[in-house]
């Protein structure tokens, strides 16, 4: 496996590590993967649960009040300084979300905290540039879900100068919010391996930008197809999960090792996209009408349009991820893709990279 390449960053063996909030990928995972020669992912989701909500400066019911705590920057910074004790000046990356409310000001906080690259998903990050003007040396890798999001963020990106350092194609069997519909995830047409070779192609006309496939990648034979199909590396976020590093609970990992085929599915989000997660009392709950109150306190994503969202699928995100952080398995929302069956064992973050680079 060659290098990967990302801006002017070397990635010794082409692995990113998915970013995964609130709280599954933070200081422990991102600065181990780094450390061991992937890309570690900080995710930005939530870092006002960090540290038992030291970092959040006013809390309501327990839970980070507003954007600006809920999407600490205190905690964001001290997530970054904890990742590089473990990865020193390795490359580091955030992943944060284009559908949070406050974007551009968490976007500025992860340059100011001295993270050398930034991943964006969830929807077109058309004005991601306008955020790190006066952070050139920050890579900016956007994720899509075909060729044609990548030619729209070319285009909108023009007026500042910059083309993505890298992109990550993101299919239809990863863990979270998919790019796609519910239905578009079950036909042959936008599975993963179908979506490489458009992607790539569109990326050649602009120089080479590396292509990241993402969405049900498992193993080092999985990495050698998407390689085989013109991928400069891979992302993977639920394998990570099944790592003693991974900065999840304890019982998340042991419900990922205890999970069946059969307990992964996709649902409504109030983001407006099907996501994929673990069935779970929470579910009951929804369907039965006693899931816990929305009340929004901690305003997290713009789509959810102040809860009103939430309220029409039947619960908030935010305080369902966060109490999955916080281990709770009656009210948590556990995001898994679509192979997160396949952990059956929680092992190191250097294991698991020798496994991925040499073999099984």
């Amino acid at each position: 496996m060659k290098p990967l390449k990302i801006g002017k960053y070397t990635v010794e063996k082409p692995i990113v590590q998915g970013g995964m909030g609130v709280g599954i990928s933070w200081d422990r995972l991102a600065g181990t993967v780094s450390k061991e020669g992937g890309l570690g992912v900080i995710s930005a989701v939530g870092t006002g649960y960090y540290n038992n909500k030291e970092f959040s400066h006013k809390n309501i019911a327990g839970r980070p009040h507003e954007v600006e705590n809920f999407y600490s920057k205190d905690g964001l910074t001290e997530i970054v300084k904890n990742a590089r004790k473990i990865c020193g000046d390795k490359p580091l990356a955030c992943n944060i979300l284009y559908a949070i409310n406050d974007y551009g000001r968490v976007v500025r906080d992860a340059c100011e905290a001295g993270v050398d690259i930034i991943i964006t998903g969830a929807g077109i990050p058309s004005n991601m540039p306008e955020f790190t003007k006066d952070y050139p040396d920050v890579a900016l890798v956007p994720i899509v879900s075909s060729a044609r999001a990548l030619k729209i963020i070319v285009k909108k990106w023009k007026k500042y100068n910059r083309l993505p350092d890298a992109v990550i194609l993101e299919g239809p069997l990863s863990g979270g919010h998919q790019g796609f519909t519910y239905d578009q995830c079950f036909e042959d047409e936008y599975r993963l391996q179908n979506l490489v070779a458009p992607v790539v192609e569109e990326a050649e006309k602009y120089g080479d930008i590396p292509v990241i496939p993402a969405g049900g990648i498992w193993n080092k034979e999985d990495i050698d197809e998407m390689l085989s199909l013109g991928a400069s590396g891979v992302q993977m976020g639920t394998r990570f999960i099944g790592t003693h590093e991974c900065d999840a609970h304890e019982n998340f990992k042991q419900l990922m090792v205890e999970t069946k085929e059969s307990d992964i599915t996709l649902m409504k989000s109030p983001v407006g996209y099907p996501a994929r997660g673990i069935r779970t009392q929470l579910h009951e709950n929804i369907e039965n009408g006693t899931a816990p109150k929305i009340a929004c306190i901690s305003n997290c994503v713009s789509p959810c349009n102040r809860g009103e969202e939430a309220k029409a699928v039947g619960f908030c995100i935010a305080d369902r991820l966060s109490d999955a952080y916080e281990g709770d398995r009656e009210s948590g929302l556990f995001f898994s893709g679509s192979n997160g069956y396949r952990i059956d064992e929680i092992i190191s973050v250097k294991e698991l990279m020798d496994r991925l680079t040499n073999g099984e």
